[in-house]
């Protein structure tokens, strides 16, 4: 089972899709995450991805398409995966479906997560990221207040989690990855969950929506 998590900046893509992973018994990988590391690490993908990333840009579909094909290539013979970040457009969304069809393998699917706007607001201005295991989640959540709660080290707010950023990101993703979402609607290939409610509500409601959809394939792990 091959799964893109689509969604507004803060509607729990990492959260749901390390999770979901888990469930599934399959990789898992956010781009966001990839792409901080590589900044941190001053590599030429993260010296190219830090000025766009830090006006809530999205990187330009040549620059992650060909770093998504990477990393798919490693793990072509996986039973499955979880994208979160890819595809944030119509073209990352078609490169993957070549890719896919290149390889011999079935077209993935996609699961929209949707939160109301005030509510992303609110998550933001409380979202924490620990930069040991890229573990991502909310204030409330921290061991202690403030180490994280899957590796015990200090975690802290996102440096491109400020409230400019995120409505540029928000402006980005209704301009680009709206329509990616729209694509995949259109091909019958889309579960839309409203995730507001608690993580694990929404965690169930994914896997029991991909179960439910005729796929006798899934079966968790856990």
């Amino acid at each position: 089972m091959r799964i893109v998590l689509l969604g507004p900046p803060a509607s729990g893509k990492g959260t749901q899709g390390r999770r979901l992973a888990a469930s599934l018994g399959v990789p898992y990988l956010s781009t966001g995450a990839l792409l901080r590391e590589n900044i941190e690490e001053r590599t030429a993908l993260g010296l190219a991805a830090q000025p766009i990333l830090a006006r809530g840009g999205y990187l330009p579909d040549d620059l992650m398409s060909p770093i998504l094909g990477e990393w798919l290539e490693i793990h072509q013979d996986q039973p499955g995966w979880v994208l979160d970040g890819f595809p944030r457009s119509v073209p990352q969304a078609r490169f993957l479906e070549r890719w896919l069809a290149d390889h011999g393998l079935a077209p993935n699917e996609a699961v929209a997560l949707e939160v109301p706007h005030e509510g992303l607001l609110i998550r933001i201005r409380n979202r924490v990221e620990c930069p040991s295991c890229r573990w991502t989640g909310q204030r409330d959540e921290l061991k202690g207040g403030i180490r994280c709660a899957s590796c015990g080290e200090n975690a802290a707010a996102r440096s491109d989690d400020d409230e400019e950023n995120f409505r540029n990101r928000h402006a980005e993703f209704t301009q680009i990855t709206v329509p990616a979402i729209e694509y995949y609607c259109d091909r019958g290939r889309l579960l839309a969950v409203s995730a507001s409610a608690p993580q694990d509500e929404v965690a169930a409601t994914i896997l029991a929506k991909l179960l439910e959809d005729s796929r006798p394939d899934i079966s968790p792990t856990s």
